[in-house]
């Protein structure tokens, strides 16, 4: 018997409605699949959450092992760093410097009331181009200083043959003392010019000496009573440093060393004149000059006779060796001394010398007693000062490698290596003591130059 439901005979040859009917029974069967493929995945979602917490769980337990552990790494270097720097502390906050100016005084006045009356000026006056340049006695100043600061001022006075002592001190104190720097630089221009004139009819009725030079420098607040005692050097930050005029008193003070129709300095003022060099090369703030202070020292050197400089060269070899600190300045004091002349080399090599004798109390009498000393000394004691040695090491180098008496001399020479391999060998590379790679480098380096000879 056939079914009400079932389809009618045409209907199986109906191909839409029999894909429907397959469609629908396909669809029964996906949906079961999918409940099952929907129940497991929320099954393994479970499973995965609770591993997920369990490996979280350990990576926080060992996130916690590494962080114990890099503190602990940290405060072992930040502990290791800090003795490193107690170690190594005083080599790094060593440095050469003094303070060779302190506070300044009133600056003589800068009105010259005779210049109205001087004769260069007058003679402008009476001519008849005056009409034109209107000149009086209240612009007269003016109108030397445009002749001063355009060069015109040395023309006049050379091809006149005369400097009056009202143009020479005024321009004198303009150099010296002025603010202005085209005032003082074209004063330091025309005194130069005048100093080394070859003009010898040229008549100056006033020349500058040391007195004034000296003065001026005592106005500028420089310190003439250095001593070695360090603590009077390092002056307090608030005193004042050195004038905008130091300058031009290093310039002026190398023309000066011309042996032309007078010597402007004697002797023994010659010898101080080195000295105050010397301490103004230590000023840091004067580091921008050091050419400036190198070719007035080579002026100052070549300024004495040969007689004079036996004997000056060992005077102020020993001056320097009692005003010098015995730090880093006393090595900064010879190596200013740059020259390569005789007289130069002479003079390095008496002041480290000199030093060195002072370093020792003066218990040394002569060179080989010297190197005795240096011999006997034990480097490889802890408590030996090892800044102490460098500062000897570069003393003796510059004392006996520019000497070319004691170039020659076996005794000397073998005394000297020997200290060197005390020096090289005797302290270990490992050695953190202060200063001692730089003795041991150092020593190394010059021992390397002995062997080669």
């Amino acid at each position: 018997m056939m079914d009400m439901d079932d389809p009618l005979d045409f209907e199986f040859e109906d191909q839409l409605i029999s894909s429907t009917l397959v469609t629908k029974k396909r669809k029964k069967v996906i949906g079961l699949d999918d409940l099952l493929s929907d129940y497991y995945k929320e099954k393994s979602k479970v499973v995965e959450k609770e591993y997920k917490q369990v490996k979280n769980q350990k990576n926080y337990n060992s996130d916690e092992d590494v962080n114990t552990k890099e503190e602990s790494l940290t405060k072992v270097i930040n502990q290791c760093e800090h003795q490193m720097t107690e170690i190594s502390g005083e080599e790094d906050m060593a440095t050469w410097g003094i303070r060779a100016f302190g506070n300044q005084k009133v600056s003589p006045p800068l009105d010259f009331p005779e210049l109205q009356s001087c004769a260069l000026l007058q003679s402008f006056m009476k001519n008849e181009l005056n009409s034109v340049l209107e000149l009086t006695s209240e612009n007269g100043n003016t109108f030397l200083e445009g002749l001063l600061a355009n060069g015109w001022l040395y023309t006049l006075v050379s091809t006149c043959g005369h400097v009056q002592k009202s143009i020479a001190t005024w321009t004198f104190n303009l150099m010296l003392y002025s603010s202005k720097e085209e005032l003082r630089t074209s004063a330091c221009d025309f005194w130069c010019s005048v100093l080394s004139s070859k003009n010898e009819t040229l008549l100056i009725e006033w020349s500058p000496s040391y007195f004034e030079l000296k003065g001026a420098l005592e106005i500028y607040g420089f310190q003439f009573k250095l001593s070695s005692n360090t603590e009077s050097l390092h002056a307090d930050s608030n005193c004042g440093g050195p004038p905008q005029n130091i300058r031009t008193w290093i310039k002026f003070a190398a023309a000066c060393c011309v042996r032309n129709k007078q010597s402007i300095f004697s002797t023994s003022e010659a010898e101080e004149l080195i000295e105050v060099i010397i301490f103004l090369f230590l000023d840091r703030q004067l580091h921008g000059l050091v050419m400036l202070l190198y070719e007035c020292m080579q002026s100052v050197i070549s300024y004495f006779t040969d007689n004079e400089w036996k004997t000056s060269c060992n005077k102020i070899a020993k001056s320097l060796a009692c005003r010098v600190p015995r730090d880093l300045n006393c090595l900064r004091a010879v190596e200013c001394i740059s020259g390569v002349n005789t007289r130069s080399k002479q003079l390095r090599s008496a002041v480290s010398y000199q030093i060195l004798l002072v370093c020792f109390d003066n218990k040394a009498c002569d060179e080989e007693e010297i190197l005795r000393l240096l011999i006997s000394i034990n480097v490889k004691e802890k408590g030996c000062d090892l800044f102490k040695m460098y500062i000897y090491l570069v003393l003796t180098e510059n004392w006996l490698l520019v000497n070319q008496m004691l170039e020659n001399n076996e005794e000397i020479n073998a005394m000297w290596g020997l200290y060197l391999r005390n020096c090289s060998y005797q302290i270990a590379s490992t050695d953190l003591r202060s200063y001692a790679s730089k003795v041991r480098n150092k020593a190394s380096y010059l021992l390397q130059g002995t062997i080669n000879k």
